[in-house]
């Protein structure tokens, strides 16, 4: 049997179907931008084959381990590896099959569609996961992953991406980076600028992250005007690996802009671990504005991820550590939050700042309304939580009147999860396909232009926006 649906996804009446289905055929096979992610560089580095199928889909995977997790499965049964080295599950077989037991969880999740997808287009899969088949689809998927088509470069190949960005701390020294330039693969993988660690004073470690980030760069954390020339230097650094955007997962959207003195007793402050909550927040947004006036210098594009409380369980962060599914959203302000920001650089055309947001009822009220107008401004599509048919609709509907297409960058997957990037951009095309037809049929654009405008998002957006 199949396990995907050909028109998964589209209308179902059938000729906004017949219409929605030529549009998604026009770019289902165009080039996967993935300007913004989280794949592992080290993957196309070394090209080593991907362990067993466990490790490819379950462990390193928030969006699975998380909702099996939620049913009462410890993350030590899943392979999740605790932060003291405490022992956890290595069996990739027995992961596997708690994991075949339980996927009936994943039923009517974006997770569902992507994991079929992997399964079916990608190894070949024609049996549903199950604890019946659970043997049977570890067994093919581990064969295939010793064949050298399975490996990640030639994965990359085949999934047709163009070009993917990775997303590094400004204290990694990139050297799987360095050995993929060095090799003789044509695979463009680049870096993204992600400097949490050294502008959020409630980052573990933030004042010794910050010393040795200094030190790294070669200048002194004494100052804040070391501690900014050496962003200035680390982000060159990145530069030299292709690096064309800055990354900030802050809690909220909030900036600011302080004089230069007021600047400098901040930091001061933040230096000696003893700012209270106020001054951190007031740091983590004045180094907002100071990353947006950065990026007017180097050129980096700049996106802003606000509006997860990170790591909500206390006793999993101190167990697991960070990212292992206890981010959750929260309300998020844009309108008050950015205006220092949008009064300090606002109108410079040539500065890029992409809005993200994990809280959809800024949509219309906040966001398109600011990215329709500030020439600096850019969307961000449907983010994380939001990563699926609803939420890219819901985000469609609630942003074109006002920000229209052009003030919006396309699609990226966002992704841990290698061989779920061919499924994301997959179903972000036949949303958009979807949206557009609609569009049409009801007399708002053109069929031309529908050709024209599912082709911008499926990949020259982003190509354009992130400056590829």
């Amino acid at each position: 049997m199949s396990l995907l649906d050909e028109n998964r996804l589209l209308p179902v009446e059938p000729k906004l179907r017949s219409l929605a289905r030529a549009l998604y055929d026009s770019i289902a096979q165009a080039p996967i931008i993935s300007p913004h992610g989280h794949t592992d560089p080290r993957w196309f580095a070394e090209n080593a084959a991907f362990p067993d199928p466990a490790q490819l889909f379950v462990t390193p995977d928030h969006y699975v381990f998380r909702m099996l997790h939620s049913q009462g499965v410890a993350l030590e049964d899943l392979g999740v590896p605790r932060v003291d080295g405490g022992t956890t599950e290595v069996d990739g077989r027995k992961i596997w099959r708690r994991f075949a037991e339980r996927y009936h969880l994943f039923r009517g999740t974006p997770s569902r569609i992507w994991l079929d997808h992997a399964f079916q287009e990608v190894f070949g899969l024609d049996t549903r996961l199950s604890a019946a088949t659970a043997d049977h689809c570890y067994d093919h998927i581990s064969d295939c992953l010793a064949r050298p088509e399975f490996r990640p470069r030639a994965l990359f190949d085949r999934f047709g991406i163009e070009v993917i960005a990775t997303t590094e701390s400004p204290l990694d020294d990139l050297k799987w980076h360095r050995m993929i330039q060095d090799s003789d693969w044509g695979g463009r993988v680049i870096t993204a600028y992600r400097p949490d660690a050294v502008v959020d004073p409630d980052f573990e470690g933030f004042v010794e992250n910050v010393e040795a980030f200094c030190a790294l760069a070669g200048e002194s954390a004494a100052s804040f005007a070391g501690y900014l020339n050496a962003h200035r230097n680390r982000r060159t650094y990145f530069k030299r690996f292709g690096a064309t955007s800055s990354d900030h997962g802050h809690p909220t959207a909030a900036t600011r802009n302080f004089t230069r003195a007021e600047i400098e007793a901040l930091y001061a402050k933040v230096m000696t671990g003893k700012a209270d909550a106020a001054e951190r927040e007031d740091f983590r947004g004045q180094m907002l504005t100071e990353m947006a006036r950065l990026s007017l210098e180097d050129g980096l594009v700049m996106q802003i991820h606000p509006g997860a409380l990170r790591n909500h369980s206390a006793g999993v962060l101190a167990r697991f550590g960070r990212d292992k599914g206890y981010d959750i959203p929260t309300r998020t302000d844009y309108v008050t939050a950015l205006k220092p920001l949008l009064d300090a650089v606002g109108m410079e055309r040539d500065l890029t700042i992409i809005l993200f947001t994990l809280d959809e009822t800024s949509y219309a009220r906040e966001l398109a309304p600011l990215a329709g107008v500030y020439p600096c401004l850019r969307l961000g599509p449907a983010w994380w939580f939001h990563d699926s048919y609803e939420g890219m609709m819901r985000f469609r509907q609630m942003t074109t009147e006002t920000a229209g297409f052009y003030n919006t960058v396309g699609f990226n997957d966002d992704t841990r999860a290698f061989c779920s990037i061919p499924a994301r951009h997959d179903v972000a095309r036949r949303v958009d396909a979807s949206y557009l037809a609609t569009l049409i049929a009801t007399g708002r654009l053109g069929e031309d232009e529908g050709f024209e405008v599912v082709e911008d998002l499926a990949h020259r957006l982003a190509r354009q926006a992130y400056r590829l």
